[in-house]
């Protein structure tokens, strides 16, 4: 089972490190590839100015069982946005046509939408952002900001830290109980935070695009 995470300049490194690293202790006793990918198989530089490698460019690998879309700089969101001839949605549309999961955290959720690939389900994303999902009227957007959405073949997250749990949500229906727990207990994700602090109401949309 080949899963695949497109990254862009300007990504969120956690939302493509956090799940990539639940994924890989997976991958340790399931039958579970997880790759990193760009348009041009090229390193590409995070929204906090980590650069690092991909594995694969997005001609390399043209199906996907797992598609998972990180969020980003929303002004690098709004480009993509508004490019119809964009490779990074075409390429999305590409894989999810066959892909048994299609899958988001964060802003990528914006992305799917952009493409269209979340018409007609249930989806979520960052507090800050759901204004923005919620200009695509064919998608039922969950304002409740839950850690993740199940929606069909369709799981979107909420903002940056929920890839964690939503990872192991996947890994979870992929692979059941015994092997999500594994991944749990690998990683020590037992999450006690040392503050509690509350989300806001939710602002305008900081995303542009056309």
């Amino acid at each position: 089972m080949r899963l695949g995470i497109p990254v862009y300049e300007g990504v969120d490194l956690l939302d493509v490190a956090g799940p990539a690293e639940m994924f890989y202790w997976a991958g340790k006793d399931q039958p579970l590839e997880t790759l990193i990918l760009s348009e041009d198989g090229g390193p590409v530089t995070a929204m906090n100015g980590i650069r690092f490698e991909v594995q694969a460019s997005f001609a390399d690998v043209s199906a996907l069982d797992v598609l998972w879309v990180p969020g980003g700089d929303p002004e690098v969101l709004g480009q993509i946005m508004s490019d119809p001839g964009s490779p990074y949605l075409a390429y999305l549309r590409q894989v999810a046509e066959d892909a048994t999961w299609v899958c988001s955290v964060c802003e990528g959720a914006l992305l799917l939408a952009q493409a269209g690939l979340l018409d007609g389900h249930r989806a979520t994303t960052h507090w800050a952002f759901i204004a923005c999902l919620q200009r695509f009227c064919e998608i039922d957007v969950d304002t409740g900001n839950p850690r993740f959405v199940v929606s069909g073949n369709r799981l979107t997250g909420g903002g940056i830290s929920s890839g964690l749990d939503e990872s192991l949500q996947l890994i979870l229906m992929l692979f059941g109980q015994e092997a999500a727990e594994s991944v749990q207990v690998t990683t020590q994700y037992f999450p006690e935070p040392p503050v509690m602090g509350t989300l806001p109401p939710t602002p305008a949309c900081p995303v542009t695009w056309s």
